[in-house]
């Protein structure tokens, strides 16, 4: 019976040998040692190109140079071939136990040689992809958009406050402008609903550029930062020399900040100073009881008296009425809400 096996064994191989002439390749199944863990590499790669390609190729982040198209079709067959990859890598722990003979034979030569016949079709085709997906450069980044939308949370409607602001912006003569007010009374939020106003109302502004600038920032930074909304982000920029002048109303610059220190208008040179006021008793109502919520207001019926002398405390201050009146969105007993007013009482909260 075994002499029958290893006659079997060498008229299969004696069979294969022959073939491989015919089909101008060299014995598959010789090579699978050799092929296999080769594959296994050219897989992992090709993975990481596809994952790079990817993100290159994000339409919410870039441009692409080349068409859209080539692209996705070029992702579509690497994902295709991994696919197939991956499932002769599976396949190739059990083709390897039937080798014998030093890798040279099979116990199944027939399996065996269509197997190492697929494994190096695959490795070539593997590598001639990623050839085609070496694009000298597949995307580029945008250009920066003339208003970067911020996100606002809008709580609370500034109509007037954000007309009057505007109305200094559209006027010629006013290159500053400042907006001065109490910690927390929403200056930030006044100035981004500014920000996002431009992305849809006409107007003659090139860019809109935000900055950020603490009491101890590096003005290298800030510039660089400039720099890079305006296209020059590969080296730290000097304003002055990239043509960016004080505002005036010669060149039509506009300068819009926020400070708490009326001191800082001096050193802006502020044409115009806004300030941005504590809400009135009505509107810091309405704001306190859209964060506390209905079903807290009404799960007592003394809940509703004590939240509003909750929201008098806080003298109209849109942070401390967003964040006492979250703190207090869970508390449906009075006791709860007897005890944050004694502590209000105690705290130092403008008037």
């Amino acid at each position: 019976m075994g002499n029958c096996c290893s006659v079997q064994i060498g008229l299969e191989n004696f069979i294969i040998r022959g073939l491989d002439p015919i089909v101008g390749h060299d014995n598959y199944v010789c090579k699978l040692k050799q092929t296999l863990p080769t594959l296994s590499v050219a897989l992992q790669e090709l993975r990481a190109l596809r994952n790079d390609m990817q993100r290159e190729v994000d339409p919410a982040e870039q441009r692409l140079l080349k068409p859209f198209e080539r692209v996705q079709l070029w992702l579509s067959k690497a994902e295709t071939m991994i696919t197939e990859a991956e499932k002769l890598n599976a396949d190739g722990p059990q083709q390897m136990n039937n080798l014998c003979l030093g890798g040279c034979a099979s116990k199944n030569c027939l399996s065996s040689y269509k197997f190492g016949k697929k494994v190096a079709k695959m490795l070539k085709k593997i590598n001639d992809h990623r050839s085609n997906g070496a694009f000298a450069k597949v995307a580029e980044s945008q250009p920066a958009a003339s208003v970067v939308v911020r996100p606002e949370e809008r709580p609370i409607s500034q109509e007037s406050m954000i007309e009057k602001v505007w109305s200094c912006i559209e006027d010629k003569d006013v290159g500053v402008i400042g907006l001065y007010g109490l910690g927390g009374v929403g200056k930030t939020t006044l100035l981004t609903q500014i920000n996002n106003k431009f992305s849809a109302t006409p107007n003659d502004c090139d860019v809109i550029i935000w900055a950020l600038v603490s009491k101890h920032s590096d003005v290298g930074k800030i510039q660089d930062r400039i720099g890079g909304n305006i296209g020059f982000s590969d080296a730290l920029v000097d304003l002055n020399q990239v043509g960016i002048p004080k505002p005036s109303q010669e060149n039509g610059f506009k300068l819009i900040f926020t400070t708490r220190s009326l001191e800082v208008y001096g050193e802006m040179e502020a044409r115009k100073k806004i300030k941005v006021e504590c809400l009135g008793p009505e509107k810091a109502w309405e704001l306190f009881q859209d964060k506390v919520g209905d079903e807290t207001l009404n799960s007592h019926p003394d809940i509703r008296k004590l939240a509003e002398e909750v929201a008098e405390r806080c003298g109209g201050l849109p942070l401390a009425l967003i964040t006492i009146s979250r703190g207090m969105a869970c508390k449906t007993t009075p006791g709860e809400w007897k005890y944050a007013i004694e502590k209000l009482k105690r705290s130092s909260l403008p008037k």
